[in-house]
């Protein structure tokens, strides 16, 4: 995988920490979601930044309460040892009602450095 083209996986073959972080995040459980970060570790959100545990905690926080949704993963890439995809189908009570995202991972030292949400 020299060539950095992302290639389609199974959702089951994400790396742990992703999908450690992922039902973390689904149950509510910002703690583990948290812990699944380095401490220096950045979230880019609805156009928003989020650096360091302190801020992606709050982050969290928020986003498990703003809204009621179901999440449903759909696909899954990856691009290298360090970069990972997870596609998402959410349903709502948000603006649109629904909504596909594109979670991208960036890890390093097996903890997630950068999360980039994006559709």
């Amino acid at each position: 995988m020299h060539d950095h083209q992302p290639r389609t996986i199974t959702p089951d073959a994400l790396p742990e920490v992703i999908t450690r972080y992922l039902g973390a995040h689904q149950a509510h459980d910002t703690t583990a979601a948290v812990r699944a970060f380095a401490g220096d570790a950045t979230v880019i959100d609805d156009g928003n930044t989020y650096r360091g545990a302190a801020a992606i905690e709050r982050w969290l926080g928020r986003s498990a309460t703003e809204f009621t949704y179901t999440v449903h993963l759909t696909g899954a890439q990856q691009t290298d040892t360090d970069h990972y995809t997870a596609t998402h189908h959410l349903e709502g009570d948000f603006p649109g009602g629904a909504v596909d995202l594109r979670y991208q991972f960036t890890l390093r030292d097996g903890l997630i450095e950068q999360l980039v949400i994006r559709p």
